[in-house]
């Protein structure tokens, strides 16, 4: 500690980032400073209030830092460092999937659909909607009203009748030349229109085509037209937020309880409210509201182009977020802490969500603590007992044997941790040979590895499954973890379940209220449904692809080919010669042997 004091000493006064490792090497906090060497001087004083900061503390080995031009830039190369990094004790807002977008191709027709991930220059992307509901539902509205096509470009290009959307009227049926080009495109621009809220000019536009039509005695178009503009006036009467009707905007509100924090955004796109999204920071105790706010538009808005408008009733330091969008080149955004009129009430709306997302999170955290504090009870365990891990064995008459592992820990399912085993060198069919090779190949790795042992294993199973799986235990010499099998007791129905433990302990006609035994329901079901859909794709997988591949002259290129060109297995089978030979490297050879094997 001394020796990191002196080090400290000969910091520099200068902005820059800094960042705090452990003996195992292991970047275990990363911050940012306007002045490096008395901000991290700041955590060595005698009297550190914060027993985090304590702990934290007395775990460093070493401390490195980077110097920028500017705190900003401190700011943003932080903001880099945490998300790739994810250290023990810093503030992290996880948002493991990227927010869904609505899409418009940039085809010759268009088409209209759902997207999440990396965006193409071709392409129009409106967004970020806050969950994939909203995102579906402005499909089916743009749909009932502008009639684009949201079919994939195998099916489109090979269609020669209109479909079953052309007939319920949600397409104007491109495919089959049911529309001009002028009259698609106008159409797909009046969507985009939409989007951005320009309602009153797309419905000024239609307005506009439905009185020509009806000069031109088209009264069935001029009707079309007509009924379109009817939509689109009850929904803006429906979703129009005009507090915001000029700009997008995003209400940022944060609630405090119990040591946790949450972070409500309601997101206002195009003068309609698309909903909101609840966010709950990862090691937020202790630390002041200023810099959670502060933190958390920094990581949200990193790859996120804000909008026009931002609404934070919370103080912090806004001459240094200016300076962050201005680093990151975004256009000029308006930041207001105090609303008045009706305006105050979305912030109100906003932090009401805010507190009401809290108080189930804390809620749900209780009923995970007592579910656990039960399962212990239940079986006799001790406090410290807490990863479960959970094996099961998938196969479809012996085909194509799947083997899985979910991990249960810290009160949850950890998904991250979930792993699938295809098993293979066995009698089809033989359950207890598959469990062995699971968990020989799952335990040496953990140490051979030195990884994180459970405290608990479950195996689908009864005594059988259970015998083999001691053995196996047993030879790799793992006797440090108790093994439950979870048989399906004399009714074989969810519910009468008996649990048979390794030290011979026999559970049957347990109370079905028992908040451990819905807990070990519940793993058990999450490895069998992950063994399941694991089991089913490889599978499917080998049934497609092996029935192509018997073909004579059919190579992987070919038969890649020939999937994404007709859009799967079906396409291919119904195909004529002719639509086959269409298909890059097919010849006319070729193509009959194709259409021979399926008739």
């Amino acid at each position: 500690m001394e020796d990191l004091k002196l080090k400290i000493k000969n910091f520099p006064n200068l902005p820059g980032v800094y960042r705090m490792i452990n003996s195992k090497l292991e970047v275990i906090y990363i911050g940012k400073a306007k002045n490096l060497k008395k901000r991290v001087a700041s955590y060595f004083v005698k009297n550190q209030s914060s027993p985090r900061t304590r702990l934290m503390v007395a775990n460093i080995y070493k401390i490195e830092f980077t110097i920028t031009n500017t705190e900003a830039d401190a700011l943003i190369l932080e903001n880099n460092l945490i998300r790739e990094l994810l250290p023990r004790y810093n503030v992290i807002f996880r948002d493991d999937k990227s927010y869904p977008y609505l899409l418009i191709t940039g085809d010759k027709f268009p088409r209209l659909m759902f997207h999440r991930g990396a965006q193409k220059k071709e392409n129009q992307y409106f967004g970020p909607f806050p969950n994939s509901n909203a995102v579906r539902q402005s499909i089916q509205l743009l749909q009932k009203v502008f009639m684009l096509r949201t079919c994939e470009a195998s099916v489109f290009n090979n269609r020669t009748r209109p479909c079953l959307q052309h007939q319920i009227k949600r397409c104007t049926a491109p495919c089959v030349g049911l529309i001009s080009d002028i009259d698609y495109k106008h159409d797909t621009t009046q969507a985009a229109l939409f989007l951005k809220g320009k309602d009153s000019e797309v419905i000024k536009d239609l307005t506009k085509r439905m009185n020509k039509s009806s000069d031109e005695f088209n009264f069935e178009r001029a009707a079309i037209f007509r009924d379109r503009i009817q939509s689109l006036r009850q929904v803006r009467l429906k979703q129009s937020v005009s507090d915001f009707s000029e700009n997008d905007a995003d209400i940022i509100a944060i609630s405090e309880d119990l040591g946790q924090v949450c972070v409500n955004l309601v997101m206002i796109r195009g003068g309609r409210h698309l909903g909101d999204k609840s966010f709950f920071p990862k090691n937020s105790v202790e630390q002041n509201i200023e810099n959670i706010v502060e933190v958390f538009i920094t990581q949200y808005y990193e790859q996120k182009t804000p909008p026009p408008v931002l609404v934070i009733e919370q103080k912090f330091d806004v001459d240094l977020i200016n300076s962050f969008f201005s680093l990151k080149q975004y256009p000029s955004i308006k930041i207001i802490s105090r609303m008045l009129g009706d305006k105050k009430l979305w912030l109100m709306m906003a932090n009401r969500n805010a507190k009401i997302a809290l108080t189930q999170k804390n809620n749900e955290q209780a009923s995970k603590i007592n579910r656990i504090k039960s399962f212990r009870k239940l079986l006799s365990l001790p406090d410290h007992v807490d990863r479960i891990e959970c094996f099961d064995i998938s196969h479809t008459m012996g085909e194509r044997t799947v083997g899985s592992c979910v991990v249960f820990d810290k009160t949850m399912m950890q998904k991250k941790e979930y792993r699938r085993y295809n098993i293979k060198n066995i009698e089809p069919g033989d359950d207890y040979a598959a469990m062995r090779q699971v968990l020989e190949r799952r335990y040496k790795k953990i140490i051979s590895e030195d990884l994180v042992k459970p405290d608990i294993i479950l195996i689908d199973g009864g005594k059988g499954q259970l015998s083999v799986s001691k053995d196996i235990m047993e030879e790799l010499g793992i006797s440090d973890i108790m093994l439950i099998g979870v048989s399906k007791g004399r009714l074989r129905k969810s519910g009468t379940e008996t649990l048979i433990t390794s030290d011979g302990l026999i559970l049957e006609d347990i109370d079905q209220s028992d908040l451990g035994f819905h807990l070990i329901q519940q793993i058990r079901d999450e490895a069998h449904r992950f063994a399941i859909t694991g089991h089913r794709a490889r599978r499917d997988k080998a049934r497609v692809t092996s029935s192509i591949e018997e073909i004579e002259g059919v190579g992987a290129k070919k038969r890649k080919n020939l999937l994404v060109y007709f859009g799967g297995l079906e396409g291919v089978k119904n195909a004529t010669i002719e639509e086959l030979e269409l298909v890059e490297g097919i010849s006319k050879k070729i193509a009959k042997e194709i259409f021979n094997f399926f008739h």
